[in-house]
């Protein structure tokens, strides 16, 4: 009995990187997924919004925990502060082109900050 009322342990630090690389690289190959599928449909004119609105479900899932796993990061002073903050406060994924949240083209303002820097 005494196996089951113990509380799981708290996920280290170097595990909740592991975890949140593995969920990048899960969703980039979503993403290619993704647009594979879209073109198959097209050429074959049968689009099926069903199965689409599945994966990009799925694909926000997977968003939504690499963004929770950061915020824990950041909880435990584990990330820097700003490095993933979007102008409009959402946290943003490493290597994303675009805010989950408001749509700002982050790759527009890498540019420009290069550009002045």
């Amino acid at each position: 009995m005494a196996l089951f009322s113990r509380k799981p342990s708290k996920p280290t630090a170097s595990d909740l990187r592991r975890e949140r690389r593995a969920l990048l690289i899960l969703r980039d190959e979503r993403l290619r997924e993704l647009g594979g599928l879209t073109l198959e449909m097209y050429r074959r004119d049968h689009f099926n919004e069903t199965l689409i609105i599945e994966r990009c479900a799925e694909l926000v899932a997977i968003e939504a925990r690499a963004s929770e796993i950061d915020a824990l990061l950041r909880a435990r002073g584990l990330r820097r502060q700003g490095s993933a903050i979007c102008a409009c406060g959402a946290p943003l994924l490493m290597g994303a082109r675009f805010c989950p949240s408001c749509g700002r083209s982050l790759i527009d303002d890498a540019a420009r900050a290069e550009a002045t820097g």
